[in-house]
């Protein structure tokens, strides 16, 4: 699911007005173009559905008195006096002077401040000046004053006119201002007077939730009335946004739906798995599968069955199970013949998986594939996966290598699907395309997903969820400690050790750089060496060769060493059960989900496991929310759900990597209560108005169009 430019031919000036490109616009020319483009805007329509963030009431003048910190308003009045001070330092270290005049309306006054000013202003705001203003109202020093405000001045015979409208700020971007964007909007809204845009939601969901018609609805949310509610247009609750909003959200789910119907024309092998194999694979393993690992194998197996492509999203809490699951889709690929190709994140994960799958099924039947296979070793491999040989292939990004060549691909596993990029799990689909076949794909993410946002962003997947963890395990005590208590940390690091089992020490991303990062983590393994001198401690982060990072870790799960320092790098990848201490440093610059992700390499063994968060003071309030949820709850669904709150869904799923949807006004967190009747009205669109999908989808996504097929 990402987004590229679409293939789609050019729109020609013969076509209506609103698919004609930007350039037919006054002021608009192949370089205002250009920037246009980096906004999503390429042609008439696009900016009709550029909806503003907020808005601006210039509609009246408000008297200074009544003023409020924050306020957003309209002033005017007469400058009493102005004056230049000079003293203290700006950005950029240099000695500042700023430009204060003073300003009264007979109700209040307030101060004008201009930090950056030429000899024109200064000459122009002088005693006796009337201004009007527009900015943001601020008290400081017990007196109110505006920070370079708009400005203009008024001469006595001036009429002193206001907005008709209230004013809209737009999103933007460099070169593209604010002027510009309401300029080109009111040149199509006004271009579209006497002609009606065409209705593409059909009259019978209009009429069922009261919504306004579309041109109407351009027309106040581009321009609203001054009796317009603010409040509702600032919550997003205006009838005009929740047509635009349920508008938007089905276009992106009649977008999906397409894409589910190309799937489905794809073909695939069936794998068929007999039950007396699938009974056997069970018995050999050393622990009973849970219920919930049960639904979801069944689930799998019937999907491999079919000669379409399975599509399906696993999502499994820390400690679910979800590697065992795998490994049942795996064998029905490997009782048919046929190839698996498992894709892992990093080498330590992908090392662990191999030592997994070498215990459930013939080691010689497996191979590791990863970066530092170079050589003669190598090619062996390549060639062996090439000729057929070896049916169960375990690696990182290497898998998707030119030099890598498959026989008959048939199922393809993605673990901790969100560190791929989808270009990634593009190259290994097509690599698995024979005969006019594609492989089945298990996307795996132990990041648990609320379901409204999967059910927005993964909507073109099938959706199993092991929502039990596996009986015995203890959830995991979570604390959270200030920096200065560390020495009562360091006391239960040595209590734990002394006992017989295991700690990790994680610094967490102090500096934006990894040098620094990794340098931090030299320091505090120094540091804990001093501190606890009848410990043995290992060290891992980003910069170590893998070779030293696997010999490091190596000797942590053989119980070597006694507290492993390490960044981020082990959020996924290390299952040590006799570690059962977990101290996360400056857990306050992290994210719940990568929080839990952390907290879920312990509590994997029978003994009672503790995680210690602990943090920089002072603490936000944000923060203090943040660290709170870890500490009452050990659900990542519950956890999942909060950070999708507080962070919104490009930080949850991690936009870069998942192409997540880019809505304009629509919000999956605000508009959850929307979903499920958007995807009722999209099969119904899909059923009864099939002319009407391709509109919406043009219309909101633009050029972009998701590999669906991911």
């Amino acid at each position: 699911m990402s987004s590229t430019p679409s293939t789609q031919e050019p729109r020609t000036s013969t076509d209506p007005f609103e698919f004609q490109s930007v350039e037919v616009l006054k002021g608009v020319g192949p370089g205002v173009a250009a920037r246009l483009e980096k906004l999503g805007i390429y042609h008439v329509q696009d900016l009709l559905f550029h909806l503003p963030l907020r808005y601006e009431d210039r509609t009246r003048v408000v008297a200074i008195g009544s003023l409020q910190h924050g306020q957003h308003a309209v002033i005017e009045g007469v400058i009493d006096h102005s004056e230049v001070r000079y003293g203290g330092k700006r950005r950029g270290g240099r000695g500042g002077r700023s430009l204060l005049c003073h300003v009264a309306d007979g109700t209040g006054s307030l101060l004008l401040r201009f930090f950056y000013f030429n000899a024109t202003q200064q000459a122009n705001l002088t005693r006796g000046v009337r201004v009007r203003c527009y900015g943001e109202a601020r008290f400081n020093n017990h007196r109110i004053e505006m920070v370079h405000p708009e400005y203009r001045r008024l001469f006595e015979q001036q009429a002193a006119e206001v907005e008709d409208t209230m004013t809209p700020v737009y999103p933007k971007t460099e070169g593209v201002h604010q002027a510009l964007l309401r300029s080109l909007i009111d040149q199509v809204l006004g271009r579209l007077d006497g002609e009606s845009l065409e209705e593409h939601v059909p009259d019978e969901l209009l009429n069922k939730y009261s919504f306004p018609q579309l041109q109407q609805a351009l027309q106040l949310l581009h321009h609203p009335s001054p009796q317009t509610s603010l409040e509702l247009l600032e919550q997003c609750r205006h009838p005009a946004q929740q047509r635009m909003i349920f508008e938007e959200l089905l276009a992106h789910q009649l977008s999906f739906m397409r894409l589910r119907q190309r799937i489905q024309q794809e073909k695939a092998v069936p794998l068929m798995l007999e039950a007396a194999k699938f009974d056997a694979f069970r018995r050999q393993l050393a622990f009973e599968l849970t219920p919930a690992q049960q639904t979801v194998i069944d689930e799998i197996h019937l999907d491999l069955a079919k000669d379409t492509p399975m599509m399906r999203l696993l999502q499994g809490d820390v400690g679910s199970g979800k590697t065992v699951v795998a490994a049942s889709a795996v064998l029905a690929a490997v009782t048919s013949a046929r190839q698996a190709a498992i894709m892992a994140p990093t080498e330590i994960l992908a090392e662990q998986l191999y030592t997994n799958f070498c215990n459930w099924f013939s080691a010689t039947d497996c191979v590791l594939l990863t970066g530092k296979d170079k050589g003669r070793l190598r090619r062996s491999k390549l060639e062996a996966i090439r000729a057929g040989a070896i049916h169960v292939i375990i690696g990182t990004h290497s898998l998707f290598q030119e030099d890598v060549d498959f026989s008959d691909l048939a199922l393809i596993v993605v673990d901790e699907q969100h560190r791929f990029g989808v270009h990634q799990r593009l190259a290994l689909k097509d690599k698995g395309r024979f005969k006019g076949c594609i492989p089945h794909q298990l996307i795996m993410t132990a990041t648990p997903i609320p379901r409204s946002l999967a059910m927005t962003a993964y909507a073109d997947l099938d959706y199993s969820v092991i929502d039990a963890l596996p009986s015995g395990r203890k959830p995991v005590a979570t604390v959270v400690v200030s920096e200065q208590r560390r020495q009562e940390v360091l006391d239960r690091v040595a209590r734990a050790c002394a006992s017989g089992e295991q700690a990790y020490w994680v610094c967490t991303l102090v500096e934006e750089s990894e040098a620094l990062q990794c340098q931090a983590a030299e320091e505090t393994a120094a540091m804990l060496q001093q501190a606890l001198p009848e410990l043995g401690i290992g060290l891992v982060h980003g910069r170590m060769k893998q070779e030293q990072k696997n010999a490091v870790v190596d000797h942590f799960k053989q119980g070597d060493i006694n507290l492993l320092v390490a960044t981020t790098v082990i959020e996924v990848g290390v299952d040590v059960p006799n570690a059962s201490l977990m101290v996360i440093e400056n857990a306050e610059r992290l994210g719940l989900a990568q929080l839990h992700q952390l907290r879920g390499r312990v509590g994997r063994g029978q003994k009672q496991s503790a995680c210690v968060l602990i943090y920089s003071p002072p603490l936000s309030e944000r923060g203090k929310q943040r660290l709170a949820v870890l500490r009452e709850t050990n659900s990542g669904f519950v956890i999942a759900q909060k950070d999708l709150q507080m962070r919104g869904p490009g930080e949850v799923l991690g936009t870069r990597q998942t192409g997540l949807m880019q809505l304009r006004i629509a919000d999956i967190v605000r508009d959850e209560s929307w979903l499920p009747e958007v995807n009722a009205a999209a099969r119904y669109i899909m059923q009864h108005y099939p002319e009407a999908v391709k509109p919406l989808i043009h219309r909101w996504l633009g050029r972009a169009e998701r590999y669906g097929s991911v």
